[in-house]
């Protein structure tokens, strides 16, 4: 497990890329409560980001309340990836930043290049970054962030980030880096597990050389259709991955995974998980019950972002 916008990679949610209003298809008391589950809640940036995809506000305050996740070696920490509370900076933390940044349209930002350069830094000579760096066991953690003394190079996060710079045409040195380490590791390694897959993917889907990108996915369909990656019991309890985390969006690569039943069977278990908090769950133990609820701030903006964009494109929960 890993960061802050599970099953979703490089494709926006906002409310820029799907168009027809702000709260189009969202059944007003399912917005209403969740709404008040953010506002009564939810982190700073989460508010800040939902006002923002949910109510036409500004992306100023969402660019506010992300600097102060920043560190001054240009790095995002301080607990921005909730499952760890290491203030240093981070990889993970670097992602879930720039995926809000996307998500807000505000990649004109200077922390881009900031954290850019601090990937670079980051980076061993074959250009990938490690899952997590060893000051992350200086601070309460959940398990799965337990660093080695010299982690090495990950597909997760690495290929999830280069993803977000290549669709946003990010011309910083580090990124043709980072480029050749997933294109090495996907072409000779099997990626496997749904973190580092949705990372895989997402490279994939941004990737400039569309011949060597198609060969790429077609071996990973082939292999989420002989494994046991895809949950398809929807009750299933447990950190298990039904359609809708694999396709989170009704376009690319893991919304053309499954038919449009397999969809609606998806959106309305989707629906119906919302709590009577208003809120959505989170399928992975949380460390402490704030983190829980930091956790489900985000998950439940990610749950109503899903269901908008399924309902602009024409489906609903039966």
């Amino acid at each position: 497990m890993n960061d802050s916008v599970k099953g979703m990679g490089a494709v926006s949610l906002g409310a820029a890329g799907v168009g027809g209003g702000v709260q189009a298809g969202i059944d007003a008391d399912r917005f209403a409560r969740a709404r008040e589950f953010v506002l009564c809640n939810a982190r700073l940036v989460d508010r800040h980001l939902f006002a923002c995809l949910f109510e036409g506000a500004s992306n100023e305050p969402v660019r506010d309340a992300l600097r102060a996740y920043r560190n001054p070696d240009g790095g995002f920490g301080n607990a921005l990836e909730p499952d760890k509370r290491c203030p240093e900076s981070q990889p993970v933390d670097a992602e879930v930043a720039l995926k809000i940044l996307d998500l807000v349209d505000a990649f004109d930002d200077p922390m881009v290049a900031q954290v850019c350069d601090w990937l670079a830094q980051t980076a061993d000579p074959s250009g990938g970054v490690p899952f997590v760096l060893p000051s992350a066991n200086n601070y309460p953690h959940a398990p799965w962030w337990k660093a080695l003394p010299e982690p090495p190079p990950s597909i997760n996060p690495t290929a999830s980030i280069i993803a977000i710079l290549s669709k946003r045409n990010v011309a910083h040195p580090w990124v043709e880096r980072g480029t050749a380490f997933c294109w090495h590791v996907l072409e000779t390694e099997q990626t496997k597990g749904f973190d580092d897959l949705r990372c895989a993917i997402a490279f994939l889907e941004q990737a400039a050389d569309r011949d060597r990108a198609a060969a790429g996915l077609a071996r990973l369909r082939d292999y989420l259709f002989s494994s046991n990656e895809i949950e398809y019991d929807l009750s299933a309890p447990g950190y298990v991955h039904p359609p809708l985390d694999w396709a989170p969006v009704p376009a690319g690569f893991g919304h053309g995974l499954f038919s449009r039943d397999q969809l609606v069977e998806g959106l309305t278990a989707l629906a119906d998980a919302q709590r009577d908090d208003g809120g959505w769950p989170i399928k992975w133990p949380a460390i402490s019950p704030g983190v829980e609820l930091e956790w489900r701030g985000r998950v439940t903006i990610d749950a109503l972002l899903t269901l908008r964009a399924y309902a602009i494109a024409g489906y609903s929960a039966s």
